[in-house]
């Protein structure tokens, strides 16, 4: 059989510790026989990246610019035990931080929905897609606390010298002050991420904050939106069929709860956070959530939305068996090879992410699956398979695929 071509490469970001073997099994397994794979490849183990001192992790959000899409594997944001583990030269940043930040993204993620794993919440039919603003709020907080009774202030000094100051709170005792900010700039590219997403993916857009309490902060978000989508989008939405709304966050969490799915839900950093965890967890497992982030350029860049599985990489290390659920990773191959072929015309490389994303779906289906997913699901009498050989059946479900 020959293999489909590629014209241009793929962005490949390896990774680390159990996430970066079960990379090599779906290329060697899912990939290669199939796909004369084009990439151009970084290695983003925390060990390559304290070598280079980041600069590979730059360089690989730099080559993203240029060719478009990326796929990624997870990796290590390194913490203070970390430093001893690796010898590191210092505490380096988070690469999924650093690529969000210079390619000025928005983090999409949906669940993964398989027949068998019912979400929690019965009425949910189709998947819900956390659009997560990747900028400001706690993340990028200035925090004081204060030891007794004093005054705190919020002050501004404009370029011209021009002071603006307000209390904040006048302390009677010991408390915590905190401060957030934002930026027009980064708000308006989360809009346009988020229209441009809803319009690729024909669906409808949800927005959510708390402008009637933040009435600056959080109505910045709200009015940049409307705005924006006045300007630049509603006639799209018009025709694409699909529609944009705005909603408190309360109201949002409510309305999600009893809602069938099958739309994006926009929040800020925060809430984003929290709730893309609410849904995951929900549809099943953060190894069935799928993550893609969004720049207002139109580059993409996929990858799995959970973490490293540290814990079974030490397992591995040991030479114990692990089984380890490598969907979200393939889905994170099937979303960029996908993608590469929308936009080089490539309709066979397109195809085949389908397919593989279809037979990754019927091998759990059919009983075939990772033993986290065994504890959930409701089919009887299922094979709980390891890392490997869960791969190697999604390979044989492939083969057998007309």
């Amino acid at each position: 059989m020959s293999k489909i071509a590629m014209t241009t490469p793929l962005v490949e970001m390896d990774g680390d510790e159990m996430t970066r073997i079960l990379w090599k099994m779906i290329k060697d397994e899912l990939l290669l026989p199939y796909v004369d794979l084009k990439t151009e490849y970084y290695d983003l183990g925390l060990e390559h990246r304290n070598e280079t001192d980041d600069q590979v992790t730059k360089d690989s959000a730099e080559a993203t610019k240029k060719y478009g899409v990326a796929v990624k594997c997870a990796t290590i944001t390194p913490n203070a035990a970390r430093m001893d583990e690796y010898n590191l030269k210092e505490m380096w940043k988070s690469p999924n931080g650093t690529i969000r930040s210079m390619l000025d993204g928005t983090v999409f993620r949906a669940p993964i929905v398989v027949k068998g794993i019912e979400p929690c919440v019965r009425n949910w039919e189709k998947p819900i897609t956390l659009a997560r603003h990747a900028y400001g709020d706690v993340y990028k907080n200035v925090e004081i606390a204060a030891d007794g009774p004093g005054k705190a202030e919020l002050v501004f000094t404009a370029a011209d010298g021009t002071e603006t100051r307000k209390t904040i709170h006048e302390f009677d005792g010991p408390g915590v002050i905190q401060g957030v900010h934002n930026t027009k700039k980064s708000i308006e590219s989360f809009a346009k991420a988020c229209f441009n997403y809803a319009l690729d993916t024909k669906q409808d857009l949800w927005f959510a904050t708390k402008d009637t309490i933040s009435k600056t902060y959080d109505h910045t978000f709200k009015d940049v939106f409307a705005e924006i989508f006045e300007a630049e989008y509603k006639s799209r939405f018009e025709e694409a069929g699909i529609t944009y709304f705005y909603t408190l966050i309360d109201d949002a969490v409510a309305r999600v709860m009893k809602a069938k799915g099958g739309f994006i839900w926009a929040c800020k950093n925060y809430d984003g956070d929290v709730m893309s965890d609410m849904v995951s967890s929900a549809f099943g497992s953060l190894a069935m959530m799928t993550s893609v982030l969004v720049s207002p350029a139109g580059v993409y860049e996929y990858e799995a939305a959970h973490g490293t599985v540290q814990r079974h990489y030490y397992k591995h290390l040991a030479g114990e068996e692990t089984s380890t659920n490598s969907v979200a990773t393939i889905f994170a191959w099937t979303g960029a090879l996908r993608k590469r072929g929308e936009l080089d015309g490539n309709k066979e490389l397109a195809a085949f992410a389908d397919k593989l994303e279809k037979a990754t779906i019927d091998t759990i289906e059919s009983g075939r699956m990772t033993k986290d997913l065994a504890l959930i699901t409701s089919l009887e009498n299922v094979t709980v398979l390891n890392s490997e050989n869960f791969i190697k059946e999604i390979r044989k479900t492939l083969d057998e695929m007309d």
